[in-house]
């Protein structure tokens, strides 16, 4: 007897998941004449078969007690969850999916090539070891020119620098008076910035003034002379370095750059304008530490990640078409996009590129081991005897390609962090999120249906229980909370594509694509996390100064405020004046007032902003208040600021 299965091909049903497509009248005539003798003694009506499913008590198939349970309850109801439950088991017997190919000649034209030009198991691995080493030589010499550039003639070697990279840090990390964020002017350093920084955006609020920039790159200042704008352009210490080359054209965003910036110490007025794709941001005031780039000084280096892809896709897609070995397929891919990802297309913040090799070596060997796990209980299952090259190709390869390379794909969907704080801060997150999840739910039902055509829906659904289980107990972690990375939710979602049917294809593919970015560029972070790590640099929710009227006499202002809260830990009061710390006094230092003297009568405005120490840590800062260059104080609106 042979195995008690059926193979169900995709291509043969109407709806790509159940069984083979229509037969003629008089096919299904004849099939009825030979089939019918057969079956017509085990006929029986539905009520009749539920009867006889019903365990009577005392048969032995049940308890005593279970079959008396079963005896209350109302016949309908038995018929309803039976029927339920034979469905939801599946045909008997069980139809494994196997994909027939679209045009199955065309398709399987690439096997037969490499069945006349390399016959024997040996001719197609010195074929293979041939293609290894062509795309190792074309990806190293394409990432050697592009990560290793010459020296600026008179500055040296440029510095890679990360998207985010910025002379200033954020409340009051640069002490008093700025002393830890030295020196602010008479410096020049050579840079180098990746490519598509456009993309790095500010996720928590940053205060400039009276103003709060996020969800945008972080720029302060530009160019007085757009037909100048290399020469005339200067930004606020705080700003994103290679965000500002941007937005003064001295790079572009494709390719990166490099040059160099030099400290031009105290500036004000910074001009807000809109060029190269970034909208800066004004301010009106003075600022100790700003900065410009030298002319004339922009580096031959430029970030080749687009002709890298090109290599790097083009290799893979050739591979794809030219073997159905699940093993060399899927190993070849996933290495490939593994390294293309955490050194080209999407790598980690390194100092230098030989940090960056390093960072990738060291987490490719457990990201192998996971996908070793999957490759044995989900990959394997589907790619096994799939001949449909060009399908696999497309819909595999290609969602694979889209997953690793979600920093541009996903990028316009408006969810930076899944967590509470950021959907609630961030515009569009919630109904982006809701979107997601209908669509995943929309996905999950047709992936459920198709486990049910192959007989393991209970096995799934058992599956999945536990990992809900296991997530509901890490929910009820005290003071942790969870954080589905996307690494963790292509794992998750994995087992769930176990089948070879084209949806399947698509979606794993995906999968794992989504994986190998959350791994190379992020590492494996944990699933609980602190609230604190969640935060970062965010607001903490914290108590705020209450700030009494402040008392100005001609070009001088002085403030004093209330007692610090009880039993909250503070012990101090940080003072802010145009974003730079001035003043930090503390309870066992005598009484607490802060007085402040303008340089001149009818200078620029000025912003103080208030918030609370615990030892040499600030807690959230108040918002801004405003001495106006007339002498009018305008009180700070309620709610913290950055």
């Amino acid at each position: 007897m042979g195995k008690n299965n059926a193979f169900v091909t995709e291509s043969s049903h109407p709806n790509g998941h159940g069984n083979a497509g229509p037969s003629t009248a008089g096919d299904r005539d004849a099939e009825a004449d030979i089939i019918a003798p057969h079956i017509e003694p085990y006929i029986e009506n539905e009520d009749a078969r539920s009867i006889r499913e019903t365990p009577e008590a005392g048969s032995g198939k049940l308890p005593k007690w279970a079959a008396a349970v079963g005896q209350k309850i109302p016949h309908p109801v038995k018929r309803v969850t039976g029927a339920i439950g034979r469905w939801c088991a599946g045909p008997k017997p069980p139809r494994i999916w196997k994909i027939t190919p679209f045009l199955p000649r065309v398709q399987t034209a690439p096997l037969r090539l490499i069945d006349r030009i390399a016959p024997k198991k040996m001719h197609r691995f010195w074929l293979l070891m041939v293609y290894y080493f062509l795309f190792l030589l074309c990806f190293v010499t394409i990432l050697h020119e592009s990560a290793f550039s010459d020296e600026i003639p008179g500055y040296g070697s440029p510095t890679r620098i990360a998207c985010t990279a910025e002379y200033w840090s954020d409340k009051n990390s640069c002490g008093l008076d700025g002393e830890d964020c030295r020196p602010f002017d008479n410096t020049t350093m050579p840079f180098r910035c990746p490519g598509n920084c456009l993309a790095t955006h500010q996720l928590n609020p940053h205060a400039v003034g009276t103003q709060s920039v996020i969800y945008r790159p972080l720029v302060v200042g530009g160019p007085t002379d757009p037909a100048n704008s290399v020469e005339t352009a200067y930004y606020r210490g705080d700003s994103f370095v290679c965000g500002a080359a941007i937005h003064a054209g001295f790079i572009t965003n494709n390719a990166g750059g490099c040059g160099v910036v030099q400290l031009t110490g105290e500036q004000s007025n910074y001009p807000a304008v809109d060029a190269n794709g970034i909208s800066s941001v004004g301010f009106d005031s003075n600022f100790p530490l700003s900065f410009s780039f030298v002319p004339g000084t922009l580096g031959n280096c430029k970030d080749l990640r687009w002709p890298l892809l090109a290599v790097s896709v083009g290799f893979t897609t050739i591979l794809s078409l030219f073997t159905n070995s699940a093993p060399v397929f899927f190993w070849s891919t996933f290495g490939s996009l593994f390294f293309h990802t955490a050194l080209v297309s999407d790598p980690p913040t390194a100092s230098n590129y030989y940090d960056l090799v390093s960072s990738a070596l060291g987490r490719f060997l457990p990201a192998a081991f996971c996908m070793a796990v999957i490759y044995l209980f989900c990959v394997r299952r589907q790619l096994t005897g799939l001949q449909a090259q060009v399908e696999k190709t497309v819909l595999w390869l290609g969602a694979c390609w889209v997953g690793a390379l979600n920093n541009y794909t996903f990028d316009k969907i408006p969810i930076q962090r899944l967590t509470p704080h950021d959907l609630h801060q961030q515009p569009g997150a919630i109904p982006a999120l809701i979107i997601i999840v209908l669509v995943i739910f929309s996905i999950a039902v047709g992936q459920a249906y198709a486990i049910r055509v192959e007989g393991l829906f209970w096995r799934y659904l058992a599956l999945y229980c536990f990992m809900g289980f296991c997530i509901l107990m890490l929910v009820a972690v005290p003071k942790m909370n969870v954080r589905i990375h996307h690494y963790i939710l292509a794992l998750l979602l994995l087992p769930g594509t176990a089948m070879q049917n084209r949806p399947s294809l698509l979606y794993q593919g995906l999968l794992v694509g989504l994986f190998i970015n959350g791994i190379a560029r992020w590492g494996f972070d944990s699933i609980l996390q602190t609230p604190a790590d969640l935060l970062q640099d965010g607001q903490l929710g914290s108590a705020l100064p209450v700030i009494d009227v402040p008392k100005i006499e001609n070009n001088t202002i002085q403030f004093t405020w209330a007692d610090l809260p009880p039993d909250e830990g503070y012990d101090g009061v940080s003072i802010l004046v145009n974003d730079v710390e001035r003043y930090r006094g503390y309870i066992y230092d005598g009484p607490m007032n802060f007085t402040w003297t303008r340089d001149a009568p009818e200078g620029d405005p000025e912003y103080f902003r208030f918030g609370y120490m615990g030892g040499s840590s600030a807690a959230d800062f108040t918002k801004a208040g405003v001495w106006a260059a007339n002498g009018d104080w305008t009180p700070m609106e309620a709610g913290p600021s950055k």
